[in-house]
């Protein structure tokens, strides 16, 4: 493939894929798995899980076990034969488009979980003041608005402290 703008590196005999990435750092990694092979795939599931990246692998033979093995470990590309140098490039894009859409969506993911987890914090701290301190709903809230102003925190850091003090 004649293009100034890609670099291909190839792993050396005996090297790790995730320290051969780890050390060229690439936009996406073309995997060729001549056969299908769990030591290859052991070697994708490593890089999936510490530095998550654009992951295709080609392959020489349908093996439909393998191939349901290798989607759960993070690729995002299943490719069986060879393909000529013209046809890969798409294919690496098309990947690094997915695995970018895929870093969104679990970012998204992320947050939202994390948003859920300060709303029940904070939904944990009312419930506390009303019990304990006999208040409202709207005046548990507006006491821990208070507090969180007053101390410049955010109001579930407010309400994760009560919940420490008290618990």
């Amino acid at each position: 493939m004649q293009d100034p703008s890609v670099t291909v590196v190839q792993v050396a005999p005996g090297e790790m894929l995730a320290d051969a990435v780890a050390a060229h750092r690439p936009d996406v990694v073309l995997v060729d798995m001549a056969r299908p092979d769990r030591d290859a795939l052991e070697g994708v599931c490593v890089l999936a899980r510490r530095q998550p990246h654009p992951l295709v692998p080609f392959v020489d033979q349908d093996d439909p076990a393998f191939m349901e093995d290798a989607i759960a470990a993070g690729i995002l590309s299943y490719n069986l034969g060879t393909v000529d140098a013209a046809a890969v490039k798409p294919v690496l894009r098309a990947a690094v488009a997915l695995f970018r859409r895929q870093q969104g969506t679990r970012t998204a993911s992320q947050e939202a979980k994390a948003k859920l987890g300060e709303r029940e914090t904070v939904d944990r701290a009312k419930a506390l003041l009303m019990r304990e301190r006999r208040m409202t709903e709207p005046q548990a809230h507006r006491w821990l608005q208070r507090q969180a102003m007053e101390a410049g925190k955010r109001l579930p850091d407010i309400a994760r402290g009560l919940l420490e003090e008290e618990g």
